[in-house]
């Protein structure tokens, strides 16, 4: 009873608060605070008689004994509680925070109950656009720099983290140099043991990554290469710790994603940090790891021009020691790396199309009933080895691996990108070689399919075309022309001639009359 009487005597004595000079309001609130740990129903009490409301303005006082117990009553009652937290950022606070801490930076207790309001309503958009117009990145980075414990810094890193959410932020972050404080804080932890500090580089790492993936503050991070953070992204591959060398990756597949970033890492010897880091994880390793090197890798070699120096430098040989990965995220980001390397390059499609032991596994991959994605991207790398290379001797490996039917198979798919590029393959590997191929075209029953196709009334026009494409290829066959014959293939090609695409109907008009000259 006595706690019900103390509280309602600290109610309306902080009610009437204008009334009271500050050293009266302290006692009130000491009880106030006193009861609210206690027993937390009281928080009812307090927002029934409307006390944020007159709590808010205390937090203008140059007091800071009472700024702290202020900000620790606001806390306690607005804990969890949407609607109140709601009112506290109609109601200014948010500006009034951030000034607290720039004014008192080494008041302890008082940046803390700073800090975990901010934490408590980082994730409200009204919240992020009031910190937008008061330079919160300034006061954090300050505090980052002198947190005095693991526990500090952990509330510091989920407010930048939660705040980095919002674009303007990230970028203003970048600008007030949040990622190079990361990134030292992370350099003087390195090395240590302590969970604590484990747990603190794992929060900071991440957060850099995800500060990278705004294209202005992932720029501005990259620096032409010279930016400090980069620098130590860099480092972070080389390190003993697996989350930093998991962020170190993922770091670099966001530089990565901007063509001159790419020339300029390449140039800057990116590329056998990478490499050496996959190796070491080959076996019994990091799935995370070794498919963010391999993204890296990936984007690394979009530009042209990259892929001719990374072939140089014999990265499709050190890849390669992944072919035996039995992790399906590992073999779906090693196909696209290598099919992102072969593409336009012949001479590197021709090296890996002859390569029996990549073969075999490729057509394991094509085989992959439970991994749609594994076995999606070994087609296609499949047909971007015959494409790019235009080889007969690769034609040759695929046909003695057993490839085509896979090729077949792919022309059937439901992605339309996908059946073209199995179309042209397979066009210009009857073009080159049919002699070898066409037993294999017919035990596959590829024209029955190719008719299907064109006769298909909701087909894609360019499918249909690259279908019309291959058929030109088989038409140099007497084998293969017999079975058109056989299945009455003019008839189907007619229909065409009369689509209302121009460009299918005088390709049909092409084919046929192909097939009424060589009768």
């Amino acid at each position: 009873m006595a706690d019900v009487d103390s509280l309602t005597e600290a109610l309306n004595a902080i009610s009437v608060s204008t009334e009271l000079v500050e050293q009266e309001l302290k006692p009130h609130l000491d009880t106030l605070l006193a009861v609210l740990l206690e027993k937390t129903a009281v928080r009812d009490t307090c927002i029934e008689a409307g006390l944020v409301k007159v709590l808010v303005p205390l937090l203008n006082s140059a007091d800071e004994e009472l700024l702290l117990h202020t900000g620790r009553a606001i806390g306690r009652i607005c804990f969890d509680n949407t609607a109140q937290q709601d009112q506290l950022v109609q109601s200014g606070v948010i500006p009034r925070l951030v000034a607290i801490m720039r004014e008192y930076p080494e008041n302890d207790p008082l940046v803390n109950v700073c800090l975990l309001a901010l934490c408590n309503l980082a994730d409200m958009d009204t919240a992020r656009e009031a910190l937008v117009e008061v330079g919160v990145a300034e006061v954090l980075t300050a505090q980052l720099k002198r947190a005095p414990d693991a526990e500090r810094r952990h509330i510091i890193l989920e407010v930048l983290g939660s705040l980095g959410e919002s674009d303007v932020l990230k970028l203003q972050f970048v600008e007030s140099g949040v990622p190079k404080a990361l990134s030292e804080m992370i350099r003087g932890l390195q090395g240590g043991s302590d969970p604590h500090d484990l747990c603190s580089i794992k929060i900071g790492s991440n957060l850099i990554v995800s500060l990278l993936l705004g294209d202005e503050s992932m720029q501005k991070c990259f620096g032409e290469g010279t930016g400090v953070v980069y620098q130590d992204v860099l480092s972070w591959l080389q390190s003993s710790n697996t989350q930093l060398q998991l962020s170190g990756a993922l770091a670099i597949a966001n530089f990565a994603r901007n063509d001159s970033n790419c020339v300029k890492m390449l140039e800057l010897g990116v590329v056998p940090h990478i490499l050496t880091l996959l190796e070491q994880h080959v076996d019994e390793g990091d799935v995370s790891v070794q498919h963010a090197g391999l993204s890296a890798l990936r984007n690394l070699a979009i530009p042209a021009t990259n892929k001719v120096r990374m072939l140089k430098d014999g990265v499709t040989e050190r890849i390669r020691t992944l072919l035996r990965s039995d992790m399906p995220p590992v073999q779906f980001k090693l196909l696209g790396t290598l099919r992102m390397m072969v593409d336009g390059q012949e001479e590197a499609a021709t090296v890996l199309g002859k390569d029996e032991v990549l073969l075999a596994r490729v057509m394991e991959w094509c085989e992959a009933r439970d991994h749609a994605g594994v076995r999606g991207e070994a087609n296609r790398l499949l047909a971007a080895l015959i494409r790019h290379s235009r080889a007969p001797e690769v034609i040759n490996a695929v046909t003695k691996a057993d490839g085509v039917r896979h090729l077949i198979s792919m022309a059937t798919s439901e992605h339309v990108i996908m059946q073209n590029e199995a179309l042209v393959a397979l066009a210009i590997a009857s073009a080159i070689d049919i002699d070898s191929m066409q037993e294999s075209f017919q035990e596959a029953e590829l024209l029955p399919t190719l008719q299907k196709m064109l006769e298909d009334p909701v087909g894609a026009v360019e499918v249909k075309f690259s279908a019309l494409g291959l058929i030109c290829s088989l038409a140099n066959s007497s084998m293969m022309k017999e079975e058109m014959e056989s299945l009455n293939l003019k008839e189907t090609l007619t229909k065409l001639s009369g689509h209302s695409s121009t460009k299918l109907a005088t390709q049909a008009d092409t084919v046929l009359a192909m097939l009424s000259e060589t009768n």
